[in-house]
């Protein structure tokens, strides 16, 4: 049955497997009771809900997921650690533990499978829950978000400066291509700081945990969301250059008067960098550069 996660029990768990940490994968588990408590609270579990949990490790926030949620599906790319997993989680009849990659995963058709139709592709949403170590966590969000999975909510525990930039302001340092992508979808909120001191092994900086409520429709109306977010690259490509350099020095297919044609019509003056404009000024600017470009 499911055992309280401690640094003890890791290192016993880790040793009985012929286990080690594995710092390619970011491993740092989870092991602090009031931490786990608090995510399950944010995540506002109910017996009707679907999780999906990228990332178990050992199951320290698995075995309480399980204990609200009515099914978990718990997604692990280290097929060492599934033994343990296993062991870690017996008993826990609503939990399934899957080997795989989350970046490369369907999730709509993983949960539509696994559920014969009750959840995913445009049925019953579902939540998904991970503490993403730095290396995957941009990639993994942009792959949530871009390919519009049924997710009601998402609720993540990453770096601070991360959490930072996904929740970030237009005009701030950490406004960047992931805050606008984030804002786009959702409805972002960072809840809670998380030291380092709750993990084994200790990381070498903090955490927090966010939780992104997805909009039932995107913030804004954009004619392409792939074009939206070239531009938006575009424009954050070199952030010491003006708008006007960065975009006139992308592949983006306009000379440098027509993309300050583009940037006069939408009310944006040429001289201000990427990162003070908008959701809603990008989304205008998508507008007139496609319509230069002939795509509307």
């Amino acid at each position: 049955m499911f055992e309280a996660i401690s640094p003890a029990v890791v290192r016993a768990v880790m040793q009985r497997f012929g286990l080690s940490c594995r710092k390619s994968l970011g491993q740092n588990f989870l092991v602090d009771s009031n931490i786990i408590n608090k995510i399950i609270a944010a995540a506002e579990l109910t017996a009707a809900d679907l999780v999906v949990e990228i990332g178990p490790g050992l199951g320290a926030l698995t075995g309480r997921i399980a204990g609200r949620a009515g099914r978990v599906l718990a997604v692990e790319v280290d097929k060492g650690l599934l033994p343990a997993l296993s062991e870690m989680l017996a008993g826990a009849g609503v939990i399934e533990v899957i080997e795989g990659d989350a970046l490369k995963i369907d999730f709509d058709r993983l949960v539509w499978e696994k559920t014969g139709g009750e959840f995913g592709r445009g049925r019953g949403k579902y939540k998904l829950m991970a503490n993403l170590p730095y290396y995957i966590t941009s990639p993994l969000i942009m792959h949530l978000l871009m390919n519009h999975f049924n997710l009601s909510m998402i609720i993540v525990m990453v770096q601070l400066e991360v959490a930072a930039r996904m929740t970030a302001l237009p005009g701030t340092k950490a406004y960047g291509a992931l805050s606008l992508a984030v804002q786009y979808f959702t409805e972002p909120k960072m809840l809670f700081r998380v030291p380092r001191t709750v993990f084994f092994p200790q990381p070498d900086v903090d955490s927090a945990v966010v939780r992104l409520s997805v909009r039932p429709s995107p913030a804004v109306r954009v004619a392409s969301e792939e074009e939206f977010f070239k531009i938006i690259r575009a424009s954050f490509g070199q952030r010491r250059k003006t708008l006007l350099n960065s975009l006139t020095g992308s592949n983006l297919g306009l000379d440098k008067e027509s993309f300050l044609r583009a940037l006069k019509k939408s009310g944006i003056d040429h001289a201000r960098r990427g990162e003070t404009l908008s959701l809603a000024e990008f989304a205008v600017l998508t507008g007139n550069i496609m319509e230069l470009k002939g795509e509307v």
